[in-house]
């Protein structure tokens, strides 16, 4: 399994080798060992997703609250996506970044995404099924979304009339979120990530 940083501090992709034979093929899609020598922390996973959308509907950018913050696993079991990671934490040196990553029913990539980053993502096929894993069960209240069309952030959607939701469609800018306080924090997220590190061999923990 390689894992590979992003260019969007705290963001990971995960490419898992394969395994096909004439019955199909088989792989390991999360392997929290491997995840947690990569990220150099621990996740521990409450919740998961399913979405299937059609063509062209984009979804997010959607974050929460930290703390508790949400970590994301995120793969396409069916189809194809363009996925987008975001870094929206105020003092981070990537704020304002992003990047983006094909994930298919064909090479089975994942990406995982750490607490205080958005999340949103393209179909580019004509029916995508996406399945993420999440660290933190739903909470409305501390779910919260940024316009995924915001010129500030300029993503590059690769669709020129992107399907969007009510609530996508009325979500504020970066601008508007920063005013009024309501992005997340780095340094509260750097405190996550000291929470879930691993232990240091040799080291008692406590």
């Amino acid at each position: 399994m390689k894992i590979r940083p992003l260019a969007v501090d705290g963001a990971w992709e995960v490419s898992p080798p394969q395994h096909r034979d004439a019955r199909g093929s088989f792989l390991e899609w999360l392997r929290v060992d491997h995840l947690a020598a990569a990220t150099g922390r621990t996740v521990r996973f409450r919740q998961g997703n399913l979405s299937t959308s059609g063509q062209g509907v984009v979804r997010g950018l959607h974050f929460a609250d930290v703390p508790p913050g949400q970590a994301k696993y995120v793969c396409c079991v069916r189809g194809r996506i363009w996925d987008v990671v975001v870094d929206l934490r105020v003092g981070s040196p990537t704020f304002g970044r992003w990047e983006s990553v094909v994930l298919d029913d064909v090479d089975r990539r994942a990406v995982f995404l750490a607490e205080g980053l958005g999340h949103g993502f393209c179909a580019l096929s004509e029916e995508a099924v996406v399945s993420y894993l999440c660290s933190t069960t739903y909470q409305p209240e501390r779910e919260h979304a940024v316009h995924p069309l915001d010129p500030r952030l300029g993503v590059a959607w690769p669709v020129a009339d992107p399907i969007l939701s009510d609530r996508d469609r009325a979500a504020p800018g970066l601008d508007d979120l920063l005013a009024r306080g309501r992005l997340p924090d780095h340094d509260a997220c750097r405190r996550l990530d000291a929470e879930s590190a691993l232990p240091t061999p040799g080291v008692p923990a406590g």
